[in-house]
């Protein structure tokens, strides 16, 4: 636990001085961006203050995921990081669109830029994107910190391209190439959100992980010695990196103390193979019959009177 707000304390100092540089450059991009007539500075404004956001949303949502659970929110705030993310991703979309119809209103209407000063500003911004971007790479296993390192990333990446051109403007003076920048750039940033929008509706609409084969997973409860048959099972996603399970066990007919064995073998067995630390394990001596979940129960079988229970947390 100590280890877990250590992490989250770094996390948050490296957000916040991201977030004040950040500001910075958003705020000469825009004034260098009117002084240039530069569409490709502007979209970087626009692309930067998203990243504001989207580091001010990781901010509160690292603080939020400090915070225990609680008789309200039994699994306290994992989510607040996956909430954040989907909605970083998803502001990027819209942001993509309007850079995007303002590069093509610009080819029907070129606008006279300035490209030294172009290089110049984005010079600034690929050392400013890139140390943040590395920054926050070590945190990157958080889906939500992830978020937030793909923007700086491709940041980085964009801004290194309002560089070459600015060179191929400077050089050829064709004007259309900062039209055409930026609609890179909004291409580049509609697909770096496309994977964080549908790994978080994964994780929001309860799927499976996507690192984890529920066949895999069957298969190994399945081969642990004394169990007979493995049906209603569940994998989900609590946070980005904290995966709970729930499925019904038949096992032989046999004293509760003796069935414990199976069960450390199973919880072993997930934890180890899966890293599924919560878990909840029903056994029974018969099959139940599953329409949407295990709802109908045989009536010869006392279930629920041999229901074992297994939780364990991850903190």
């Amino acid at each position: 636990m100590h280890r877990v707000a250590t992490t989250s304390s770094k996390v948050q100092r490296v957000l916040t001085a991201s977030l004040a540089a950040t500001l910075c450059y958003v705020l000469a991009t825009f004034y260098f961006g009117l002084r240039a007539h530069s569409l490709a500075l502007l979209s970087e404004a626009g692309h930067n203050l998203s990243d504001m956001l989207a580091i001010g949303l990781s901010y509160l949502a690292v603080y939020f995921q400090r915070r225990p659970a609680t008789d309200q929110k039994t699994f306290g705030y994992q989510r607040a990081g996956v909430l954040a993310a989907f909605v970083n991703a998803s502001t990027l979309f819209v942001l993509a669109a309007w850079i995007a119809l303002s590069a093509i209103h610009r080819l029907y209407a070129p606008v006279a830029v300035q490209p030294r000063l172009m290089m110049l500003v984005a010079s600034a911004g690929v050392l400013m994107n890139g140390a943040i971007a590395g920054l926050l790479w070590k945190f990157s296993g958080d889906l939500n910190i992830r978020g937030v390192f793909l923007h700086m990333l491709g940041d980085t990446v964009s801004t290194a391209a309002v560089i070459v051109g600015g060179a191929g403007i400077l050089f050829t003076g064709a004007m259309g190439i900062d039209s055409a920048l930026s609609l890179a750039i909004a291409g580049m940033i509609a697909w770096s959100s496309v994977a964080i929008v549908r790994e978080t509706l994964n994780i929001l609409l309860e799927g499976t992980p996507s690192t984890l084969a529920l066949a895999e997973v069957r298969a190994a409860v399945g081969a642990i010695p004394g169990v007979l048959d493995v049906h209603d099972l569940h994998v989900w996603s609590l946070g980005s990196a904290s995966h709970a399970l729930a499925s019904h066990v038949i096992i032989a007919e046999m004293p509760l103390s003796d069935s414990a064995g199976i069960l450390d073998a199973i919880n072993s067995a997930l934890r180890d193979r899966f890293h599924i630390t919560h878990t909840t394990i029903q056994f029974e001596i018969h099959g139940c019959e599953t329409t949407h979940g295990c709802s109908a129960p045989p009536e010869v079988d006392a279930v629920e009177a041999h229901a074992h229970h297994s939780h364990s947390h991850a903190h």
